[in-house]
């Protein structure tokens, strides 16, 4: 094998040295044929550049075309000398000889691209305008123009600075300059747009006739001289460019209504639908009818008027849809439910059929809408809105008919003039079924709450709240009013008058038949108060006259000790409310008596025994009755007004309420209205009220607000006027001082025509009959912010009273005495001694007051615990009463200052520790169940509230943020309910509602009315406030206003924190 390897290696040498050989004989032939080559290049190279420089390519005025071809088969040569050079510069290297120079050939190369570059970007300059100039100008783009001759612009300036006296470069220097000037011209004859009418105008000023068929190019434009006439062509691209904005703007608005569509919703059962919101439709339609309308107002837009018309028509159309919808669906809601009721279509068969065609019209509108509910197919349909204007004229003229027919009602029964529509329409509507008026009644007859219907639809009594029952002297058949309510309902009242009257007679024959004692338990409270009163009138002038006063004082205070005895005993609660009033009265009468006996007074015509309210059972003046009961007070002489009254509570008489009463009693006899003012809690609504309690006449309290108009408070005077009723206007000064002024002029109408007697009047354009018992009375709150000073020819129709501090001290002994207290002056006296401590020495608060009403609801705690308690002692009752009421108002530090104030005013009395065993079990279940900790100040607190909610319809939870004010009531809440679920202490559930006083418009919290059609629409608070009140569940119902209290919202609310517990609305509803 190794031999084999050295023959192998023997023969490679071999070889090599054979090739050795070969390249050695071969080189000397090759290096020369290569030199001689290499030099021929060379040669080729210098004659290029010779070529190249010959001038042929520096011609400016040669054409470009040629030029580029010669160039052309330059570069082609180029090419090959290049190639050449390359392969030559590759041997020489090889064969190690010296270099030649091809210095020409990178020359050459050079040389031919800068004459390649500036011939090609003059050509391609020269190509492309051509172009432009010929293209039609609706062709050009001026801005691919622009960009174009940027370009080229900007590699010739780079060529021009190297080469500044380049013929050529020159050449094309000199054209790009003369396009610049045609530039704008190009950019105005290329704006899109510009239309054949333009073009037109344009070639009218050229001179010329415009072929739509030829379009225009700027080679023919520059033929025809546009250039001379360019700014007038500018001033018509300008009106182009306006109007094609225009144009666009129209089309950007059609877009934006593109997939906006009403919302049709199913509405109840009515089987139809109604339109929801319309906010992103009305921003849109406001937004494009102004962009419309200054659009119109442009100078350009001549050509675009008919579009700009028909869509200005469009949203216009639109806009008067929308409005007429939406003031269509409001009255169609309002009447829809008072049309479904077959009575009321029976009793208006006119509005009725009107009513049906609005609402087959309406039905209609809503199924187009619901099927095609895009905006602009419905703006566009004429059709809808001559529905919807028709239906609104129908709807004015129902509301107008329905309006005719309520005041037609109400002037046949006036005591609806005190209702609202709605609630007129509710009790009017229920023609068939006399029981179903009965929740009303209320509202129409100030103490009647049900009446007595036996089977055949006959009335036959009346029953007051308390469930006092008065027979009816004639019964009612309500069959024959044939289902016109408020026929019959003028029975009631008639009816009413008749059994009081018939019930006060026979009280004056029983009452000399009977001890008192005895008689006064089985007469109705109203009689027995009046009866007592009559008898009480004859008593003392009697005395006088016999000059026996001392001993008619005895019998008197005989009498009152006696009833106080009754009240101490077992009694019904009916029978207990009598003689609490009556306590009251005889209390007064007794004091009378006393102060004409210290007086000597002998004669029963001496002023002191005149200026006293007496009661006479004589012969009707009028010749209405045999016998009927007139009130005297000095001249005023008044005939009992027989309105059922139930069996309420009367006012303690102070020298104050006595004093009120001769200038009210006055004011009457001289047919003025009646002032009371002062500071809150005097006493002036009540005072109001009790004196119509004495004179037996409807009063209607009604808490006025500055947004009472004047038609509301006509309604009120009709109703006053043709019923015969008095009205009190509590916050009188809260009315708007314009609307003041026509009330002023109302009230005098009203006096005029009682002063003149006449029997019927004509006011504020009705015809209607008058009752010359109609009176009026107003509260003012002076000094307070929001109140108006009355105008004078206001002031001068009411005779003032200035209200101040009530005797307090009086005041608590006698209704402290009406509850059976016997100790009561001892314990008045400490009231009214405590409170004025607590106002001396406490630290002033907001919500701190020791006013009547504070003491007025200790006498009420007072009352609650004498009647469960009745044996304990008075002491320990009165403090129980003071501490539960007051303890929990006040703060911390002057807890300890209070506790003071009460050991030093009852020293000595021990205070029980109130058994709240089971209530704080469910409290502390309740919490567990809220998740909160029953800690012993909150309960403390909640115990507190529940105290307070016992004694005050109306209180206020006051504290800091997150001091547990909202959860006390709900823990509250919720084991009143555990408690009624295991039966304890007979509790039972509360239901609250919560509304937030401040989240919403005055007018959306209590109701408003329609600045333009005067329809009432409730507010939440209305609308809660009515089902609650009327909800007959036997269950507790708190309705809590969760918000910071402001005067603004809490002054309407005024009524229903005092005593007449009443919410008055605008409408006139309370």
């Amino acid at each position: 094998a190794l031999d084999d390897l050295k023959d192998v290696v023997a023969t490679q040498a071999r070889a090599l040295s054979d090739a050795r050989a070969f390249v050695e004989a071969a080189t000397p032939g090759m290096v020369g044929k290569l030199r001689a080559e290499s030099l021929g290049t060379a040669a080729l190279a210098s004659r290029t550049i010779v070529e190249l420089r010959s001038g042929k390519f520096d011609a400016a005025a040669a054409d470009s075309a040629e030029v580029l071809d010669a160039l052309s088969a330059v570069a082609a040569e180029y090419a090959v000398l290049a190639e050449r050079t390359q392969r030559f510069r590759g041997y020489e290297e090889l064969f190690e000889v010296p270099l030649t120079n091809f210095g020409d050939t990178d020359q050459a190369g050079k040389e031919l691209a800068v004459h390649r570059q500036k011939w090609e970007l003059l050509a391609d300059f020269e190509r492309c305008c051509r172009g432009w100039m010929a293209a039609p100008c609706a062709e050009l783009s001026p801005e691919t123009m622009q960009a174009k001759v940027d370009e080229i612009s900007k590699a010739n300036y780079k060529m021009l600075k190297g080469r500044k006296d380049d013929e050529v470069v020159q050449r094309l220097q000199k054209a790009l300059d003369a396009f610049k000037e045609r530039m704008p011209m190009c950019a105005e004859v290329a704006n899109a747009a510009l239309q054949p009418r333009h073009w037109q105008a344009i070639y009218g000023i050229l001179g010329r006739t415009y072929d739509e068929d030829d379009p225009p190019t700027p080679e023919k434009l520059l033929e025809y001289g546009i250039m001379g006439h360019f700014e007038e062509v500018q001033a018509h691209g300008a009106v182009a460019t306006k109007e094609y904005s225009m144009l666009k703007a129209l089309d950007k608005m059609e877009a934006e209504w593109r997939g906006l569509d009403f919302k049709a919703m199913p509405y109840k059962d009515t089987g139809t639908y109604i339109m929801g919101g319309t906010d992103e439709v009305q921003a849109l339609l406001d937004d494009q009818i102004v962009k419309t309308q200054s659009m119109r107002a442009s100078p350009y837009i001549k050509a675009l008027e008919k579009d700009a018309c028909a869509w200005e028509e469009l949203m216009v159309r639109l806009q008067d849809i929308v409005d007429n919808w939406l003031a269509c669906q409001s009255t169609w809601q309002y009447l829809e439910p008072i049309f479904s009721s077959p009575d009321i279509m029976k009793q208006m068969p006119e509005e009725g059929e009107k009513f049906q065609v609005v609402d087959q019209g309406w039905r209609d509108v809503m199924d187009q809408a619901a099927a095609a509910p895009g905006c602009l197919s419905i703006g566009s349909s004429k059709e809808m809105l001559v529905t919807l204007e028709e239906n609104n004229r129908l709807l004015d003229e129902i509301q107008k008919g329905l309006a005719a027919y309520l005041e037609k009602k109400r002037l046949f029964f006036p005591r609806f003039f005190f209702l609202s529509n709605d609630e007129m329409l509710e009790i009017l509507s229920e023609t068939k079924d006399p029981t179903r008026v009965q929740p009303h009644l209320k509202k129409c007859f100030e103490g009647v709450h049900t009446l007595d219907i036996d089977d055949e639809l006959v009335i036959t009594a009346m029953n007051s709240v308390e469930k006092e029952r008065v027979p009816f002297k004639h019964a009612v058949d309500t069959n024959k009013a044939r289902g016109a309510v408020e026929k019959w309902l003028l029975e009631v009242e008639a009816g009413m008058f008749d059994a009081i009257h018939d019930v006060t007679a026979r009280g004056i024959a029983d009452y000399a038949a009977k001890p008192r004692s005895e008689w006064v338990l089985e007469w109705p409270g109203m009689v027995v108060l009046v009866v007592s009163a009559i008898f009480w009138t004859r008593g003392v002038t009697d005395a006088l006259t016999a000059n026996t006063a001392a001993a008619y004082e005895r019998a008197c205070t005989l009498d009152l000790m006696k009833v106080v005895d009754l009240v101490r005993g077992q009694l019904t609660g009916l029978q207990r409310a009598t003689l609490g009033a009556l306590v009251v009265m005889d209390v007064h009468a007794r004091d009378v008596v006393s102060a004409l006996v210290e007086k000597q007074i002998t004669s029963d015509g001496d002023f002191e025994w005149q200026a006293q309210l007496r009661s006479y059972w004589e012969e009707d003046p009028e010749g209405g009755r045999d016998q009927t009961v007139m009130m005297r007070m000095m001249s005023a002489c008044i005939q009992y007004g027989y309105e059922y009254l139930g069996n309420s509570s009367r006012l303690v008489i102070t020298p104050l309420t006595d004093r009120c009463y001769r200038t009210l009693m006055g004011a009457i006899h001289l047919t003025l209205g009646g002032a009371p003012e002062g500071p809150a809690g005097t006493g002036k609504t009540e005072t109001t009220k009790d004196l119509a309690k004495a004179l037996a006449r409807q009063c209607v309290v009604f808490n006025c607000s500055d947004s009472l108009d004047y038609l509301a408070m006509a309604k009120f005077f009709k109703g006053l006027a043709s019923s015969g009723a008095w009205a009190c206007f509590d916050e009188f000064n809260r009315i708007n001082l314009e609307v003041l002024s026509v009330v002023a002029q109302q009230v005098l109408d009203i006096q005029r025509a009682i002063h003149t007697k006449l029997r019927s009047f004509t006011f504020e354009g009705t015809e209607m009959t008058l009752k010359w018992s109609a009176w009026c009375s107003i509260t003012m709150n002076p000094g307070y912010a929001g109140r108006s000073e009355l105008p004078d020819n206001l002031k001068a129709l009411f005779r003032t009273v200035a209200m101040m501090v009530p005797d307090y001290a009086m005041i608590a002994e006698i209704v402290l005495f009406s509850f059976g207290y016997l100790a009561a002056r001892e314990c008045s006296k400490k009231i009214v001694q405590c409170y004025k401590l607590c106002s001396e020495q406490l630290s002033s608060q907001d919500h701190y007051d020791y006013g009547m009403r504070a003491v007025m609801a200790v006498l009420r705690a007072a009352g609650n615990l004498k009647r469960r308690f009745p044996n304990d002692d008075e002491f320990v009752l009165m403090l129980r009463s003071i501490i539960d009421v007051n303890l929990c108002k006040f703060l911390s530090h002057d807890v300890p200052l209070f506790n003071g104030i009460i050991s030093d005013l009852f020293p000595g009395v021990d205070l029980p520790k109130a058994d709240y065993g089971a209530m704080e079990a469910a409290l502390v279940d309740a919490c567990t169940k809220r998740n909160v900790q029953p800690t012993e100040y909150f309960m403390l607190k909640t115990i507190q509230l529940y105290e307070m909610i016992v004694v005050r319809h109306g209180l206020m939870i006051v504290g800091m943020p997150f001091s547990g004010k909202t959860t006390s009531y709900r823990v509250l809440a919720d084991a009143l309910a555990l408690m009624e679920a295991r039966g304890q202490e007979g509790q039972v559930r509360a239901e609250h509602v919560v509304i937030n006083p401040k989240s919403v418009t005055m007018g959306q919290l209590y109701g408003q009315f329609d600045p333009v059609s005067h329809e009432w629409t409730d507010g939440v608070l209305a609308v809660t406030f009515r089902a609650v009140a009327s909800n007959p569940e036997p269950h507790r119902k708190w309705l809590v206003l969760d918000g910071p209290v402001d005067a603004i919202w809490i002054e309407n609310l005024n009524t229903v924190l005092d005593d007449n517990k009443k919410l008055c609305l605008n409408s006139g509803e309370i």
